[in-house]
């Protein structure tokens, strides 16, 4: 799944590269500049670092989180929280947490936002907040590591917006009254809305009628942006769209290429009641294949049949006068890339032979060259099936990739082509090269070599002849580098920009700001000032100091190396972001007295809206105008605290208190302590502060922040780093790190008198989950129960690594064993409540983890409980399933952390409780350490913390 609610960091997906740049950042008009993820980070990761200030922006390929009116079934209405202490210890129903929590969960989310490419509209996608049980239930079928909905022909669980209102951009900057899309079905279910190049119309997909597997269906509309009048884009009612890879794209202003149902197609193929034979697997000629535990897999022939007859596609070129042509063959396409000049398109398809043990990422690829009319010009590549990459960090696969078109050039291609075999082991100068050729070359021309890399490619941003940047990282080092490169210049030596770690923030000096082309593509944007001839980029930085994150935006002199600081957040109060340029309608350089940027600006208590700030005077309009998602917990308490971990590592976290309290006169609070392990290559990075203290604390909705309404403190995010320096590897002293880091965030909230020493709970969802399962079992002094979601708790059952270990189970059966807590099952004497989704599809949390964690502890006695959820995956959509762990969390937590007064349980290890409450307490009271300035984010346990998309992210 790829639902993200911080979108800062949904094109950070891309292995180790240090400025990824969307491909089509058309349809991400309010993104702001990406910057280095080097290692496969996890969704909890991402929402620690990123700002509630983008839940709102929407990438117009995707909806965001949908909700339901649907309401629950009876016998959950029934259900009440009223008398925890009467609840059986298996519960048969669906349940509801009390209303100060449900009230929060059921808020009507806020609209999500688009600009349109000439920035003179915006629209509103209108959604709700959470989907019914019903629509997450219905049949999918799992095939090579994607879930399908047979009946929309789409990806399973899809979400969907419920309208689309557009409003004019006033000379004054505010908004003009809303225009509503109309034309639709009412009831009609939203997806995929795209601006046409020129802004004139708006394309998107609607469904109705789930239970009829036609009108199921995906068709495609389209909006005069005028009017908001829309009709269907097909004339006939039988044209539907298949969305299982990718649905259409503009081609210009008045055609669109969109991936069609084959009209030739029949019912799906039937399961053979006698199979054919055996399933056999192979390797007789002793190829060393090694994969992370991926999910959905192909099993046998009937499914590959299935999995073509579902993915297969009819390309189709539809004109808006109603002209429509099938081009190509049908097959298996999974992206459509026109060129700038809209002469030609970019299609890549997969083909057999598929294979049992990867997901279709790693299937046969071909990509080829067509016109815009769709006639074959040549083929590029046609990749064989890839089993075999080594699950080695930065290794990659073998052949061209990242095959893309120059956003600075009409039709020029460019790729890469590893030389090292794609395995990350070997030792090779060049390990990377960067290519070039025009889409038509001339008979005989060979592609140009436009830059060699010693590390990873990361990624291009181009300009034009005089300017590109390539980025390149190596994990194993935390290694990135920026080169400054001159395309048409052959004389022109290529030159290191920035050479740095990617784990030192301080030192981040931003990412270059893009504009949007005439052509619909994005380039770094050229900015030129009256006083001077320099050559200037701005450069948008999240400027991570000591004191927290403070934005900013440089003037960069790329001669020189100079740069100027022209405009930075308010770090007193705000924190506020640069969006996206939003004077960028004329071609060539941008004058810097006529700047226009759109930011995003929040604070402790008020929540994000955005604003246009416009050059000389920086004068600035609010934009929008949201109400407070949560005002029952609007005076929140937030402070960023700094401590530090007995061998000299400093640690940050975000402390949240509940409105109005005081602890000298209220006393100490029932704590959760909520968080997410992270490896780093050095101690002085790991104490480096992310995040701002002035960011609006975003509540998701399985959040730790909403037992701020039950009167908990919450410690949120604190770090725990996972410390390999030189050559020695994080994981080797993985539980003696882990236990430090937590004693050290206890001590603290100990020590300033807001936490009950026992009273402190601790939790995490997917890495988190298996944090917490290794506490309580060794460090059980610390906690007094926890709560694990979604986790993976034996590491044997991911053999070929697991997060960022990237050993083997022989290379490091210590590590592997000594990690896992189901391996300490006995050493486990508090309570513990384990709750997983049944069809949880993210590579290594397979349910049975839990299911086999569940019975190691019930077979030694532990107080556990063990919480199936039917039809959910990694993260929870549903409202029952999302309304049922909050009641189960707030039970756990009130029978056991509220309750908890008991002081005399044994440790076999250590002594009783109660000693060990008491040195804990002496730790926090004699330990002085700076407590205020920097710390992380809110953590978000909704989102998937591993990408069942990326093969080499498995838990």
């Amino acid at each position: 799944m790829m639902r993200l609610h911080k979108l800062y960091h949904r094109f950070t997906l891309l292995p180790f590269s240090p400025l990824s740049l969307p491909s089509n950042p058309s349809l991400l008009p309010l993104a702001p500049p990406l910057r280095l993820t080097l290692r496969l980070r996890t969704a909890v990761n991402f929402a620690s670092m990123a700002s509630s200030r983008l839940r709102n922006l929407a990438p117009l390929a995707a909806a965001p989180t949908e909700d339901a009116t649907a309401a629950f079934s009876s016998s959950a209405n029934a259900a009440t929280s009223a008398d925890y202490e009467e609840e059986s210890t298996v519960g048969t129903n669906y349940r509801v947490p009390p209303p100060e929590i449900s009230k929060i969960v059921d808020a009507p989310p806020v609209p999500a936002l688009s600009f349109s490419p000439l920035r003179d509209k915006i629209i509103f996608l209108k959604r709700r907040a959470l989907p019914p049980l019903a629509e997450i239930a219905r049949p999918e079928e799992k095939l090579a590591g994607i879930r399908i909905d047979g009946k929309c022909n789409t990806r399973s669980r899809m979400s969907f917006y419920t309208g689309i209102g557009i409003h004019q951009i006033l000379p004054d900057g505010t908004l003009g009254p809303e225009i509503e899309v109309h034309g639709f079905p009412d009831g009609a279910k939203i997806n995929f809305v795209s601006w046409s190049p020129d802004g004139c119309h708006l394309s998107f997909s609607i469904r109705v009628k789930e239970e009829d597997s036609d009108s199921s269906k995906l068709t495609v509309w389209i909006a005069d942006v005028k009017t908001g009048k829309a009709i269907q884009l097909f004339k006939s009612p039988n044209v539907h769209l298949n969305a299982v890879f990718d649905n259409y794209v503009w081609v210009n202003n008045s055609s669109l290429l969109v991936c069609t149902i084959p009209s030739s197609r029949g019912a799906p193929p039937k399961k053979p009641l006698v199979p054919a034979g055996p399933k056999i697997q192979s390797n007789e000629e002793k190829n060393i294949v090694q994969v992370r535990t991926f999910q959905d897999l192909l099993k046998d022939e009937y499914d590959e049949d299935l999995f073509d007859y579902y993915a297969t596609s009819q390309l189709v070129l539809a004109s808006l006068d109603g002209s429509v042509k099938e081009i190509g063959p049908p097959a298996v396409y999974t992206s459509m890339d026109p060129s700038p000049d809209n002469k030609y398109i970019l299609i890549s398809s997969i083909h057999r032979p598929y294979s049992f043990i990867v997901p279709c990422g790693r299937f046969p690829k071909k990509v080829e060259l067509w016109s815009a009319e769709g006639k074959l010009i040549r083929e590029l590549c046609d990749l064989p099936l890839a089993e075999d990459i080594p699950i080695a960090f930065n290794s990659v696969r073998k052949g061209m990739r990242s095959i893309n078109w120059r956003a600075d050039k009409p039709s020029t291609l460019y790729w890469v082509e590893t030389q090292d075999g794609g395995d990350a082991k070997v030792e090779i100068s060049p390990r990377d090269i960067v290519y070039t050729q025009l889409a038509e070359p001339i008979e005989g021309e060979q592609p140009t070599i436009f830059h060699k890399l010693d590390f990873r490619y990361g990624g291009v941003s181009w300009c034009d002849d005089s300017l590109a940047l390539v980025y390149e990282s190596w994990y194993k080092t935390r290694k990135i580098r920026t080169w400054l490169v001159s395309p048409g210049s052959e004389g022109v030596a290529p030159d290191i920009l920035f050479d740095r770690s990617s784990e030192d923030v301080y030192s981040d000096p931003g990412s270059p700001m893009s504009r949007r082309t005439q052509a619909g593509t994005y380039i770094i944007a050229r900015i030129k000032r009256a006083s001077d001839e320099g050559k200037y980029i701005i450069l948008n930085g999240i400027g991570a100091t000591p004191e927290g994150n403070i934005p900013f935006l440089d003037l960069f002199d790329i001669n020189t190396r100079k740069t100027e600081r022209i405009w930075q957040s308010d770090k007193e109060k705000y924190y506020e972001t640069v969006v996206a340029l939003m004077s960028d309608q004329e071609e060539g350089d941008l004058h810097l007295d006529k700047l226009k940027i759109l930011t995003s600006k929040e604070s402790k208590t008020e929540n994000t809206q955005y604003y246009l700030v416009s050059w000389p005077d920086k004068k600035t309009v609010q934009v929008t105008n949201f109400p407070h998602p949560y005002p029952q917990l609007a005076s929140l308490q937030k402070e960023m605290v700094r401590y530090q971990r007995k061998d000299g590592v400093q640690l940050t976290a975000t402390l949240y208190l509940p409105p109005g309290y005081n602890p000298s006169t209220d006393g100490p609070l029932p704590c959760l302590v909520w968080s997410y392990p992270g490896e780093f290559k050095s101690k002085d990075a790991a104490g480096q502060v992310r995040g701002s203290p002035n960011e609006f604390p975003g509540i998701g909705s399985t959040s730790a922040l909403l037992w701020l309404a039950r009167r908990f403190a919450i410690l949120s995010g604190p770090t725990i780093p996972i410390i390999g320096e030189g050559d020695e590897e994080a994981n080797d002293r993985y539980v003696e790190q882990l236990v430090a880091s937590a004693e050290a965030a206890v001590e603290e909230v100990i020590r300033r008198g807001v936490a009950d020493p026992k009273k402190i709970a601790v939790g995490g969802h997917s890495y988190g989950a298996f944090m917490t399962a290794n506490l309580l079992a060794h460090a059980p002094h610390l906690f007094c129960c926890g709560i694990a979601r979604s986790g993976a708790y034996n590491r044997t059952l991911t053999p070929f690594g697991f997060q960022n270990e990237d050993r083997t189970l022989w290379e490091a059966t210590n590590t592997y064993v000594e990690m896992s807590p189901f391996m300490s099952a006995n050493k486990i004497k508090k309570p513990i409540l384990l709750i997983h989704g049944e069809e949880d599809n993210n590579p290594g949390t397979l349910t049975m983890q839990s299911d086999r964690f569940f019975n190691a502890l019930k077979g030694h006695g532990a107080l556990c409980r063990l919480v199936i959820l039917p039809h959910e995956s990694h993260g929870y959509t549903a409202r029952e399933s999302i309304m049922h762990v909050l009641w189960e969390t707030d039970r756990w937590l009130h029978k056991h952390c509220v309750s908890n007064s008991s002081d005399a349980e044994e440790d076999h290890e250590t002594g009783t409780v109660k000693e060990h409450v008491s040195k804990v307490t002496a730790n926090a009271e004699s330990k002085v350490v700076a407590t205020s300035g920097g710390g992380s984010r809110e953590v978000s346990e909704l989102e998937n913390e591993e990408f069942h998309s990326l093969p080499r992210s498995s838990l």
